[in-house]
């Protein structure tokens, strides 16, 4: 089978033809949702929760790394708060946050008021785990981040939708001079 990343955009939707790109975008996009989850309900039930939960907080300390360095080369972008900032907002973007961003003196905040993994955690009707969940990888998640656009960039959480706040506040600053 030939890499999908070496074929041209007929060549790509021809395997999909009776496809639109957005179905095609909205199939891989769930499959990403269901898979993370089905793996952590897996993991859980051969180990428990505490070893899933640690499981997903390592999972969740690389693929951003990968996620960050694949956006940066898409979008053009290199280190720094600038792109860091250009990078998160196509990441919630294609996520499906619903998210508004503030410049701040030395970084900016993110405010969240749609969390599309809340919302997924609240139909399988594990609401009760979100607080659990939402600290530990969330935190996990965005500090890889903030790291892999440079080493003094910091990254902290203040509120969550999962611990019952009408939002998430995130922010990304710079802690000394570059």
């Amino acid at each position: 089978m030939r890499d999908v990343r070496a074929m041209s955009a007929n060549e790509v939707g021809s395997i999909g033809s009776s496809l639109s790109w957005e179905q095609m975008a909205h199939y891989f996009h769930r499959s990403f949702l269901v898979v993370d989850g089905l793996w952590f309900m897996k993991a859980e039930e051969l180990y428990g929760f505490e070893a899933a939960l640690d499981l997903d907080e390592m999972v969740w300390k690389v693929l951003p790394k990968i996620q960050a360095r694949m956006l940066k080369s898409m979008l053009g972008e290199g280190d720094g708060i600038d792109s860091l900032m250009k990078c998160l907002k196509v990441r919630l973007d294609l996520e499906g946050f619903d998210s508004s961003f503030e410049d701040l003196p030395n970084g900016f905040a993110i405010t969240i008021t749609r969390c599309p993994w809340k919302e997924i955690m609240a139909r399988a009707g594990r609401e009760s785990l979100n607080q659990k969940v939402g600290e530990r990888i969330c935190q996990a998640e965005n500090l890889a981040w903030a790291k892999e656009f440079g080493p003094d960039i910091e990254f902290r959480r203040e509120g969550g939708l999962c611990s019952g706040s009408s939002l998430c506040s995130l922010r990304f600053e710079i802690t000394r001079s570059p």
